[in-house]
């Protein structure tokens, strides 16, 4: 692997340091995206003399460069575009990386339609997600998000990007996933109670049709609550799910109750 890369991440640590921080702040910011641990380095003028073809498209949103580069047989790297974009340093990073700590969101969203996987974690369990949290950029955190990665995803410290940007103070970026993670949550109730009643071989019981009802009827609604209200506040999120909670549990816990069935005795 060309430590070009590593070179590269390590300048562009440099210069996006934000002013002012803790010296251990500082420190573990730079451990994260920075590859000391290359026992062989070459020199700066031997790094850059060998530059990934797609790295400044990459750093400079140049987005009409990047399609030329996958679009364009006649481009000396088209062949190879893919594996140029996947190209990672010692630690696991690859060109996505540069563009989130760039901001550059426009590529992210070119590059994401050619396929690339847009979860694929470092080597420490980092995402895409982890590091536009990080360095604060709101832009692409946003992209990243509508893209449909997963929020969820954890470092090797257990953290989810909302943390990552909790821990470096992008406070931004604290309230932009706390707002996609009330979203996701009203998504994923809505799934799992249109399941428990339309999966015959894992529902707990049996269930009237009219209960059936009720409860894709609200799910239906609260899908078009959702599609009609992108703007919503995490209060609003949280309300809509709990009026769904509301409707379905009841139902639900009567459908897992076992019902009671008449002896022949009693019927005597």
């Amino acid at each position: 692997m060309p430590n070009y890369f590593c070179f590269i991440f390590d300048v562009i640590v440099e210069l996006m340091e934000p002013e002012g921080p803790s010296e251990s702040v500082s420190s573990e910011k730079s451990v994260f995206f920075s590859s000391h641990e290359d026992d062989n380095q070459e020199s700066e003028s031997e790094s850059t003399s060998t530059v990934n073809p797609l790295l400044q498209p990459a750093l400079t949103g140049d987005v009409e460069g990047l399609q030329e580069i996958f679009e364009d047989p006649e481009n000396p790297h088209h062949e190879h575009a893919m594996q140029l974009v996947l190209q990672e340093d010692i630690v696991g990073r690859n060109l996505l990386y540069a563009a989130c700590m760039a901001g550059q969101s426009g590529i992210i969203r070119a590059l994401a339609k050619y396929g690339v996987n847009l979860n694929e974690k470092t080597a420490r369990g980092y995402t895409l997600l982890h590091c536009a949290a990080a360095w604060g950029c709101l832009e692409t955190l946003k992209a990243l998000v509508e893209l449909d990665v997963d929020i969820e995803a954890l470092n090797f410290r257990e953290e989810k990007a909302r943390d990552v940007a909790a821990r470096y103070s992008q406070t931004e970026c604290v309230e932009f996933l706390d707002w996609a993670d009330a979203r996701l949550a009203l998504k994923k109730y809505i799934a799992k109670a249109t399941l428990a009643v339309t999966d015959t071989e894992k529902g707990p019981g049996k269930l009237f049709m009219e209960d059936k009802n009720t409860i894709l009827n609200a799910c239906r609604a609260k899908n078009e609550w959702l599609e009609t209200h992108a703007d919503a506040s995490v209060n609003e999120l949280f309300e809509q799910r709990q009026q769904l909670e509301d409707i379905v549990t009841p139902i639900l816990t009567k459908m897992a109750t076992p019902r009671q069935v008449k002896s022949a005795k009693s019927v005597i």
